[in-house]
């Protein structure tokens, strides 16, 4: 098989050096992620403690231990997202403040 020759590049048109602001941020999705398993871990060790085979008084039902946990991840859950967007947020405000200069080349070519 012929060997292709390399494409050749296009001519350049402008480069120069710019000075950029990088700041670090977080992952939010990461925070968020931690917050709903934190959520479901509480919901699991409440719903260990809590005896559910009592009558409920409100609805007169005998509430199964998959009901109850059900019942208090989808509580705890939205509670554990909140407190990591919080946390993104306020390690946002921390990290957020080291800014520094960075020198990067800009080239432009002509298509």
């Amino acid at each position: 098989m012929a060997e292709q020759p390399a494409p050749e590049r296009k001519p350049l048109v402008h480069e120069e050096i710019v000075t950029l602001r990088v700041r670090r941020a977080p992952k939010y999705g990461v925070f968020l992620a931690a917050g709903a398993l934190l959520g479901i871990l509480v919901a699991l060790i409440l719903t260990v403690a809590i005896d559910g085979a009592d009558l409920s008084p409100y609805t007169n039902v005998v509430y199964s231990q998959l009901q109850v946990f059900m019942f208090t991840a989808l509580i705890f859950v939205v509670i554990g997202v909140a407190l990591g967007a919080i946390a993104a947020l306020i390690s946002e405000r921390i990290v957020g403040r080291k800014v520094r200069d960075v020198a990067v080349d800009h080239e432009r070519y002509r298509y």
